[in-house]
């Protein structure tokens, strides 16, 4: 089987003067800088992923990610509930970290569907679903 060229098939069709003149037109340097974004963008999306930020109140600590996800929920027995063995605190402190991400989830799922909404009235279709189905 040939191998398909399209510039033989824009001649043919349109002429060879229209086919210089697309190539001619192009601008590459906007391809070059959106594949420099992406991979920026992938640079620090790595980085976030590596990136571990604490917060505490009181005796009681959680520890996120760049991405907005619980790594771990800490606390001291004594100060926040007396009384519990260390089976009973890690596995409060796993349901901390898991009711967590489940509500930053669920605020995200519903911050994707109020975006295509919004993409939808601006006549932008499904534009959200072909970017990765929003934000999830």
């Amino acid at each position: 089987m040939q191998k398909f060229d399209i510039l033989f098939f824009f001649n043919i069709i349109f002429g060879q003067n229209l086919i210089f003149k697309f190539i001619k037109n192009m601008d590459y340097s906007k391809a070059s800088q959106m594949l420099k974004f992406q991979q920026e963008a992938m640079k620090i999306k790595k980085e976030l992923e590596n990136t571990l930020i604490e917060s505490e109140v009181d005796g009681f600590v959680v520890t996120i990610n760049g991405e907005m996800k619980a790594e771990k929920a800490e606390f001291e027995t004594d100060v926040l509930v007396p009384g519990l063995n260390s089976e009973q605190k890690k596995a409060l402190e796993k349901a901390i970290v898991e009711a967590i991400n489940k509500g930053i989830k669920k605020s995200q799922e519903y911050a994707a569907e109020k975006m295509q909404g919004i993409m939808g009235q601006m006549g932008m279709g499904d534009l959200m679903n072909q970017l990765g189905g929003g934000m999830k």
